[in-house]
């Protein structure tokens, strides 16, 4: 039986509401204000919460934003008088599922109170699908070798701090792994966690990527965005690719970090934001700056405490490990019966030129367990692995 909570200062609402959803089969408790309604919050598991957004000790706007800041996701329906409908909308912005206005129409209030619990399946299952995608991807550093462990006990010192890092290295050598990692083991683990891929978003758009934008900022800005910084607060922004972020980014980058406030584009409101910054690039930075494409007083904003990550080739004594590792999820991924490798076909992975890092190792252990036999060999190595 799906549980509901009414918080309302008004006793007929209250128990008319108790009366009709207690008819249709719900459980129902209520509070007569915010402040007693979010200790029983706090104190119960809800499917959803009804709550006035007028009343005493703690208003419906004040209990939305203190479920905000603990990080309850129960699904809240306002209920607006009809001078607090502009209020009610706010709330919808803020995160709020719907509202409803007085006086209170029965069908209305099913109907909305039965799609915000049939909305709140759906996000489980989404979650549930996410957990699924994600299972394949490493989450942690795997290797053993002098490079991975160094890399590993610098993560452990930093990660408790606030400290920018800059990470370098070579396409697919594990710079977003370590971003993450540093992400996890730190107190801001529980917030997001966001990724921006500089080069992967044209010099023209990036300042909006970042920072957002007012309608109406540009031709195709039909309404107000959030950018990253602000997707962020709280958590961390990854800046992966940073080397190829255009001049007029990076200044505003530096401003944000050294201010710890943005501006939207087409805005004049100066945002406070509180945001990690990581960043990531497999240029050479110093040559980028002596080229005039890098800021010089960006990097050493960002380069607190530098970590390179090796490529494959520099660790191959770690190449068992994850092949072992990237087996065991790419079969069961694939539904087939868990391949093994041979001793002569390890040796031959390890003496494989790995431009393209631990990315490119992934992609072949792919390859061979589809084309290749139960035991992967030296020979299935040398035919598939450079064709």
């Amino acid at each position: 039986m799906e549980k509901i909570l009414v918080i309302d200062d008004e006793r007929p609402i209250r128990s008319t509401l108790k009366e009709i959803l207690e008819f249709e089969n719900f459980k129902v408790d209520t509070a007569e204000d915010g402040k007693q309604g979010l200790e029983m919050i706090l104190a119960n598991k809800y499917d959803l919460i009804l709550s006035d957004i007028k009343m005493p000790k703690m208003d419906g706007m004040e209990l939305l934003d203190a479920l905000i800041e603990k990080g309850i996701e129960t699904p809240l329906v306002m209920i607006s008088g009809h001078g607090n409908v502009e209020t009610a909308v706010e709330a919808i912005k803020k995160g709020a599922y719907d509202f409803i206005q007085k006086p209170l129409d029965l069908n209305r209030t099913l109907v909305t109170l039965r799609n915000a619990l049939d909305r709140k399946e759906i996000v489980k299952e989404v979650k549930k699908l996410k957990r699924k995608v994600s299972k394949g991807k490493i989450t942690e550093i795997i290797g053993e070798s002098a490079p991975v462990l160094h890399i590993k006990e610098m993560i452990n010192k930093v990660a408790e701090t606030d400290a920018r890092v800059f990470v370098t290295g070579g396409n697919g050598a594990g710079k977003e792994l370590v971003a993450r990692q540093l992400h996890e083991k730190s107190p801001r683990s529980k917030m997001p966690f966001i990724e921006v891929n500089c080069a992967a978003i044209p010099s023209e758009l990036i300042e909006s990527e970042l920072f957002g934008h007012e309608k109406g900022a540009f031709t195709s800005a039909h309404k107000q965005y959030k950018g990253k910084f602000e997707s962020a607060d709280g958590g961390t922004l990854f800046l992966d690719e940073i080397g190829d972020m255009s001049l007029s980014a990076q200044a505003k980058v530096l401003r944000a970090l050294q201010e710890h406030k943005i501006t939207r584009v087409g805005g004049d409101k100066e945002i406070k934001v509180n945001v990690r910054v990581l960043a990531a690039t497999n240029k050479n930075i110093k040559k980028e700056i002596e080229e005039g494409n890098f800021r010089e007083d960006l990097y050493h904003r960002l380069n607190v405490i530098p970590i390179h990550v090796p490529s494959l080739n520099e660790r191959r004594d770690d190449i068992p490990l994850l092949v072992h590792h990237f087996l065991g999820i790419i079969c069961e991924d694939l539904g087939v019966a868990l391949k093994e490798v041979s001793e002569d076909g390890i040796v031959a992975l390890q003496n494989v030129n790995w431009t393209g890092n631990i990315r490119e190792l992934r992609n072949i252990i792919e390859r061979l367990v589809i084309l290749g036999n139960a035991v992967i060999t030296k020979e299935d190595v040398n035919k598939y692995a450079n064709p």
